[in-house]
């Protein structure tokens, strides 16, 4: 086959084409397992979505958030909601679905999930050198200024989407067929072991990094007079990078055993049935999405109070925006205690005139008598 000028490449054929070649079946029908991963990864995609945007808002309106390390979390919390959109894309792309994928729209597919990855791993690596630097000149925040962390920022994404465009621009095997993973057979085998080996390390590098953190904030603290005022500094110093350390823990937990299962499908290991564990690692990574907001909400107090303050808000202007409706249209809806004493007093309403309809008649009756 000539495609391109290329005598060996598979351009022009289905997904189905090279799905079969690894083995790796598409359903046909829509089976149970099928309708409860779609409906259960729907149902996660929407609220990683809805939570991240809680918090990214909290990030924004609260000042006590305008600092280095809270803008590097709110970026964290746009690649968790980058992540649910993701797999929001993914759930209507999947199952029997597949087979109606061309190869760009698989790529497509494939590359969201790949950017919001590197984009979260990137960014965590950002935060433990944020961390570092802030700690060890004994500050609670450090002093880059707002364009140096929108640079940053604008960096880690630029990485993300370079890194998720790197095998629809060549490293793919639509011309090696013999070369092509079980996982993603589209990709080759050695792009799957070339990120999975960079995120494995990359989270060696940052547990490294925690872990002289902790002894250098373990020593000082040992070192300090218990009546300064440094103790109250470095306890918060402490609860800051308990939370950041939280986040980087659930992390590693979530979406290591995703990156040894690509790792092994990369090394070409027959014996370990990738294919057997591939969707408990997804719905696994898929769940990491959802841990930063519930872990934001569990460390940091004042996260707390503004996820509460904007959720109040949203329930009072709800409940303004219906009152008004309500009288705009000249309509107003009783509710269930409101609808019961009408009733009541209907029923009450009855047996008044009922009452005086009978005093009357022993009236009319005693006066004829």
């Amino acid at each position: 086959m000539d495609i391109h000028g290329k005598s060996n490449c598979y351009y022009n054929q289905t997904v189905e084409f090279f799905y079969s070649q690894t083995g790796k079946n598409i359903s046909s029908n829509w089976g149970t397992r099928d309708k409860v991963v779609v409906g259960l990864g729907l149902t996660v995609s929407v609220i990683v979505i809805l939570a991240n945007i809680l918090v990214m808002t909290a990030i924004i309106i609260n000042h006590r958030f305008h600092y280095p390390i809270y803008y590097l979390l709110g970026n964290l919390a746009a690649a968790d909601l980058f992540a649910g959109l993701a797999y929001l894309h993914l759930m209507f792309h999947t199952g029997p679905w597949t087979r109606r994928l061309t190869v760009y729209s698989w790529f497509l597919r494939q590359g969201l999930i790949d950017t919001s990855l590197t984009a979260s791993v990137v960014n965590l690596l950002a935060v433990a050198v944020e961390r570092h630097q802030s700690v060890f000149t004994m500050q609670l925040h450090s002093n880059m200024s707002k364009r140096r962390v929108l640079s940053l920022i604008l960096g880690i994404w630029l990485v993300a989407g370079l890194l998720g465009l790197v095998p629809s621009m060549g490293w793919h095997c639509l011309c090696h067929l013999s070369d092509c993973s079980k996982m993603a057979p589209l990709y080759r085998r050695s792009y799957l072991v070339f990120w999975a080996v960079l995120n494995l390390l990359t989270f060696f590098i940052m547990l490294a990094v925690y872990t002289r953190i902790f002894v250098y904030v373990r020593h000082k603290s040992q070192c300090m007079s218990q009546h300064t005022m440094q103790v109250k500094h470095q306890e918060t110093v402490v609860n800051l990078m308990k939370t950041v350390s939280m986040i980087l823990g659930a992390f590693v937990i979530c979406w290591t055993p995703g990156l040894v299962l690509l790792l092994l499908d990369g090394l070409h290991c027959e014996a370990c049935q990738v294919l057997r564990y591939e969707k408990y690692c997804l719905v696994l990574a898929e769940c990491n999405s959802l841990m930063n907001p519930i872990i934001y909400s569990y460390r940091d107090q004042d996260m707390r109070q503004t996820f509460r303050q904007i959720l109040c808000c949203w329930y009072w202007r709800r409940q303004r925006s219906r009152r008004h409706q309500e009288a705009t249209l000249g309509i107003r809806f009783n509710t269930q205690e409101e609808e019961v004493l009408s009733v009541k007093l209907v029923r009450n309403k009855h047996t008044s005139s009922m009452n005086n309809g009978t005093n009357s008649s022993e009236m009319l009756s005693f006066s004829e008598g």
